[in-house]
């Protein structure tokens, strides 16, 4: 049996060969990145960053379930919906990166990061513009079907209205992302009707997933200034916008799995929001999961196998 190749840190080594990802190809290859005309590119490159980040914790989250699930069938299924936000996240922070190069945190001479693993890897957790929902811990199964079941079909919406914006990047990677969501949302659906119409142990524990979750909600729909700036463009997609129709497709499941939304509090308060994720204020769990996630390239950021 042939031995692990084991990690280096010497700089010179080829680049194809670099722990965090070298040897792929550059993501926004044979796209036009230029700035569309009249476009504010700290603005594209903000919202695009929002976007990146929401899709980047929300798949690490879903990695987390590798080998966990409670059979085989959902352990892959789990891991190929993380795979898909995680092909998300990789061009939008390559977009963000592309538009305004000031965002890429500085790392040390001869560091082969590529821009976008840089975001992922390099910042700390004030400078990341997720939503809140993404960034819980997992709880169990039933709470992870509720939140997405949130985050898909709000995220779905926001694509759909992406497919046409004036950014060809965003355009191109939203026509992608529409299928891919909308296998996500149609999977956590079909879970929580399952689990609410299951056994009265499973019900329990999808009502407490939903409440959990649930404080979350609010956020989702309270546009951000680079939001707002961004649908003004005609670049991005004004979050609350898309209120109504997420509305009208969470009455449907709930309806199908014979439950009612939650009556909670929403996390913050009024105070959060439109300042909450999107502002760089997030829940500790965040750092949490970022200090594990980060945590090689921090160490070895010349490092190549």
């Amino acid at each position: 049996m042939t031995q692990p190749t084991q990690l280096q840190l010497d700089p010179v080594l080829d680049d194809s060969r670099w722990a965090f990802g070298t040897g792929f190809a550059d993501p926004l290859a044979g796209i036009d990145a230029t700035v569309p005309p009249g476009v504010d590119a700290r603005a594209l490159a903000a919202y695009s960053l929002m976007l990146g980040d929401d899709a980047l914790v929300a798949s690490h989250r879903l990695a987390q379930w590798c080998g966990r699930a409670h059979d085989l069938e959902d352990d892959i299924a789990l891991a190929n919906l993380a795979l898909d936000l995680l092909g998300q996240a990789r061009l939008l922070l390559a977009r963000a990166a592309a538009a305004d190069s000031t965002l890429v945190p500085a790392l040390p001479a001869g560091s082969p990061v590529p821009a976008e693993d840089a975001l992922a890897y390099f910042r700390e957790a004030a400078e990341f513009r997720n939503v809140r929902l993404v960034e819980a811990e997992n709880g169990d199964f039933a709470a992870t079907v509720a939140r997405l079941v949130l985050f898909a079909t709000h995220r779905l919406a926001v694509m759909q209205r992406l497919t046409a914006s004036r950014d060809p990047v965003l355009a191109a990677l939203a026509a992608k992302a529409v299928p891919e969501l909308a296998y996500q949302r149609d999977y956590a659906a079909r879970w929580l009707v399952t689990l609410a119409r299951g056994t009265e142990e499973s019900r329990r524990r999808l009502l407490a997933g939903l409440e959990l979750v649930w404080p979350f909600h609010d956020e989702l729909f309270a546009t951000h200034e680079v939001e707002r700036t961004a649908a003004a463009e005609g670049i991005g997609v004004d979050p609350a916008e898309v209120a109504g129709e997420v509305e009208d497709v969470l009455g449907q499941v709930f309806a199908a799995a014979g439950i009612e939304a939650p009556r909670v509090p929403q996390a913050g308060g009024a105070a959060w929001a439109g300042g909450a994720g999107r502002a760089g204020r997030h829940t500790e769990a965040l750092g949490t999961m970022l200090a594990e996630m980060q945590v090689v390239a921090r160490a070895h950021p010349r490092g190549r196998w």
